[in-house]
């Protein structure tokens, strides 16, 4: 039997969750495994159009089990010294839940209701209740959005339980409280059987929920009660004290170590954000803006305690000990990047797969066509996209298509592309896509600096920054800045992995796990000074169209 000490690392993504079991000595990944959600990959419970993302607790617990059993399926003589679980997850995901904390759609009566589900990070139907939120912020005695940025978005914890309790009187009625999915997994593997023992995870209250020390917790009551009379006693109902992602919930529940055959001594870790644990796992550095690229992009960047610094407009929130126990943790981010190529891949594709709908083959057949034909347009299209000069020949995209999360939170905002011809092929409109999300993620760079944040660096973490060498180039092109990748495939698991070190006691704190478990840097993108100069056009011609699409929609 191999002995040794070993730890799970488990992130939830929109589109699936990935485990990694991980050797805590050398930060060795033993095995990994992915789980696509099932009822989320077929469409349910979501509307596109109306920007409504829900997803079934029943994904993520399906998920979690599937990956756990298949990563110790081919080395179960190593199950005996597992020795902590953490986990990160989209967010803002909350979900209603009743008084043990257990989500309403786990209950037949609410199994097929949306408003009883997670609403998923990228769901933006509470804009209204996010502009009144901010309203009375502005006016009341305390600015609860000082530290998140100043503007509180749709795509968090209290404009969605507002819009859904608004909407949905029987989900109002039912709904004792409201978790974060990242505070929901721990404590449902140490067996929570009563929502006031959960622990809140510091990341997700005070990015997402205007929890502050100097707040007392969360917004007051007065302060809710004047927003809408239904959150009257909501704040009662949560919680005051949060807690870093470095300490324990518990111990895994035995229903849970006898399922995977681990020990009941298995510590569980307080949950987070994946971007928060991905930069963690890439490494992240003081002043080095670490960039999570995914279907959206989150902008890390940590500032160490002993150093001051002043309240950054228009970002996700700076919180006390949201990424690294003894830094203050600043979020930015970008609501459409991988999911802005997807966009485009599935317009482009339409004619191919009502192509293959006519070819007369089987279903399972289309299913296996389709699936090669679109897995590869992306790439297709990024070697001809190559050839086609800096500027697309003055095509102009703004990456608007899912709002903007910053600088400056406005999810009414919408895409555009100028300077259309009858010449404008797929791989022009393609590369104008990408150099519109990469002259949004200069923007946030730039807020950073003219607020007194310094930028010593980027570091690009997730899936775009490992498999686009033509994205990744131009966005140090555009940034007119060196930008390293993190070598891990799975960084915000690895982050996780880290985290479940610590809460072992293997590592007396995260940055000297991190030191012995990250996995380095596999390539650095050097900025073109040629194509520096031409972006610098591009990117004032940029601003400029955003000034004028913004006029028009506000």
């Amino acid at each position: 039997m191999q002995e040794g000490n070993y730890v799970f690392g488990i992130d939830y993504g929109s589109d699936s969750v990935r485990g990694i079991l991980v050797d805590i000595a050398t930060g060795t990944e033993i095995a990994h495994q992915t789980f696509e959600y099932p009822r989320w990959k077929a469409g349910k419970y979501c509307d596109a159009t109306s920007n409504m993302f829900r997803q079934h607790p029943l994904d993520y617990l399906e998920g979690l089990d599937y990956v756990i059993k298949h990563c110790l399926a081919g080395h179960p003589d190593l199950a005996p010294y597992v020795r902590a679980i953490s986990i990160d997850t989209t967010g803002s995901t909350p979900c209603a839940v009743d008084r043990q904390g257990r989500p309403l759609a786990l209950s037949e009566e609410f199994a097929e209701d949306v408003d009883a589900m997670f609403i998923l990070w990228k769901d933006h139907t509470a804009i209204r209740e996010a502009e009144e939120i901010n309203a009375l912020s502005k006016s009341w005695k305390t600015d609860y959005t000082a530290y998140s940025g100043g503007i509180y978005s749709s795509e968090w914890f209290w404009a969605k339980i507002l819009h859904t309790i608004r909407r949905n009187p029987k989900v109002a009625a039912v709904a004792y409280s409201w978790v974060e999915h990242c505070d929901w997994i721990p404590y449902m593997l140490v067996g929570g059987d009563d929502v006031h023992t959960m622990k809140r995870s510091r990341t997700a209250a005070g990015h997402k929920a205007m929890w502050h020390a100097s707040f007392d917790g969360l917004p007051s009551n007065d302060f809710l009660k004047t927003l809408d009379p239904l959150l009257d006693g909501m704040r009662h109902r949560l919680y005051t004290d949060t807690y870093t992602c470095d300490q324990s919930v518990g111990h895994l529940h035995l229903e849970w170590a006898q399922k995977w055959g681990l020990s009941e001594d298995v510590v569980v870790g307080v949950g987070g954000f994946d971007a928060h644990m991905g930069a963690v796992g890439g490494e992240i550095e003081p002043y080095y803006l670490s960039k999570v690229m995914g279907t959206s992009t989150c902008d890390i960047l940590i500032v160490p305690a002993s150093e001051s610094v002043e309240i950054v407009k228009g970002i996700c929130g700076q919180v006390d000990g949201s990424v690294l126990p003894n830094c203050t943790g600043l979020e930015a981010g970008q609501s459409g990047f991988g999911d802005i190529y997807a966009w485009f891949r599935d317009v482009v594709g339409y004619g191919s797969r009502k192509a293959i709908e006519m070819m007369g083959l089987s279903t399972q057949e289309k299913a296996a066509l389709e699936e090669k034909v679109m897995k590869n347009l992306i790439a297709e299209l990024s070697v001809d996209a190559m050839k086609v000069p800096t500027g697309c020949y003055g095509v102009l995209a703004l990456d608007w298509l899912n709002g903007r999360r910053t600088p400056d939170a406005n999810q009414s905002l919408k895409g555009c592309l100028s300077g259309l011809n009858l010449g404008s092929t797929s791989p022009v409109l393609f590369r104008a896509l990408v150099e519109s999300t990469c002259y949004g993620a200069r923007a946030i760079v730039e807020r950073f600096e003219s607020e007194g944040i310094p930028i010593k660096g980027l570091i690009g973490l997730g899936g775009v920054a490992k498999k686009s060498p033509f994205i990744m180039q131009i966005m140090a092109d555009v940034m007119n800045r060196p930008i390293r990748i993190a070598r891990s495939e799975q960084t915000c698991a690895l982050g996780a992995a880290m985290f479940a070190a610590t809460i072992s006691g293997y590592y007396p704190d995260v940055e000297t796990a991190s030191k012995h478990m990250g996995a380095g840097f596999e390539r650095e993108y050097i900025p073109h000074p040629d194509r520096v100069s031409q972006y610098q056009v591009y990117y004032e011609k940029y601003l400029d169209l955003a000034k004028v699409v913004e006029h028009k929609l506000t």
